[in-house]
């Protein structure tokens, strides 16, 4: 038998085994079973390449307008004026604005959650390994930030500092992260005190080493459903902030903001609003659909099914 104490304390792993190629084929094969799940994964890819190669498939400069071709309806064969979907107030094409929108709304749902994940993850962990005062503190400021309404905050924030994309990801990103920390916290204490964890510090492995070495891949697979719902939430707040006049600013566009910008001619020129809307719920729905079917679909008690 070897002999642990001789070897280097950080140099031993005692994770769980790293996910294989089988484990892909296996969620693949799951997924073709759950046929919505399919769907809606299907229609993210979708939405995503869209979104990403938007400048190569736009029919039309998303930021200029005919003022002549303004609010023409939309079209299957496009009609005359070439427009799909319509045009807007301003005569830009609806299309293509849903395209460019697509990428604002997509990217701050991701770089949102992203940084908030980061901090939330780290907090949570440091307050679930640490205890004492240190979780105290921790918790306590969650507690804090919980009480306070967070789109009132967001509000607030940019009202205050100015809308910009930069300052909704950064005001959005502070009121996400302590639904990160709550959780990693949570589960943390469920292995702190359980035999991976003691036969790690049993050898001498340094804390920092413990919590993000030998904790948190074992809790990564609820992170990874929890990150995908957190990017459905923030695509909707982003759009309530937009709607209101406090989050992406023209000549830019998302998919609230043409909501917003289209609300006042609203029912007259209906596709204003029903293709975002569309958009935006479609976007929330296939995401929620995606997560809850990852939810069952790593959950190690359901591996065999």
């Amino acid at each position: 038998m070897a002999d642990l104490t001789a070897a280097d304390p950080d140099s031993i792993d005692l994770r769980n085994s790293r996910p294989r190629f089988y484990e892909v084929r296996r969620l693949a094969r799951k997924m073709v079973k759950d046929r919505l799940a399919l769907y809606a994964f299907i229609l993210l890819v979708l939405i995503f390449l869209s979104a990403a190669f938007a400048s190569l498939i736009s029919p039309h400069d998303p930021t200029t307008g005919d003022i002549w071709s303004r609010l023409k309806p939309p079209s299957l064969a496009g009609g005359y004026s070439g427009h799909l979907l319509g045009t807007d107030q301003l005569g830009r094409d609806i299309l293509s604005r849903l395209l460019y929108g697509g990428r604002v709304s997509l990217r701050i749902g991701f770089i949102t959650v992203i940084f908030s994940s980061i901090v939330g993850v780290s907090l949570g962990l440091l307050a679930g390994y640490a205890g004492g005062i240190t979780d105290t503190l921790i918790m306590g400021l969650v507690d804090i930030q919980f009480a306070f309404p967070g789109m009132l905050v967001a509000l607030v924030f940019v009202m205050v500092l100015g809308p910009s994309e930069l300052h909704l990801t950064e005001a959005l990103a502070f009121n996400g992260w302590m639904v990160f920390a709550r959780m990693v916290r949570s589960l943390v204490l469920t292995f702190r005190d359980g035999p991976l964890v003691e036969a790690a510090k049993a050898i001498g492995v340094k804390p920092l080493k413990v919590m993000f070495r030998h904790i948190l891949p074992n809790i990564f697979a609820p992170l990874v459903t929890l990150f995908v719902l957190e990017v459905a939430r923030i695509i909707g707040a982003e759009a309530m902030m937009s709607f209101l006049g406090y989050g992406i600013q023209p000549p830019a566009s998302s998919w609230g903001l043409m909501i917003g910008e289209g609300r006042m001619y609203f029912p007259m020129a209906w596709w204003l609003i029903v293709f975002p809307g569309i958009m935006i719920a479609g976007t929330v729905l296939a995401l929620n659909i995606f997560s809850n079917w990852l939810t069952t679909a790593i959950d190690p008690l359901q591996k065999g099914n």
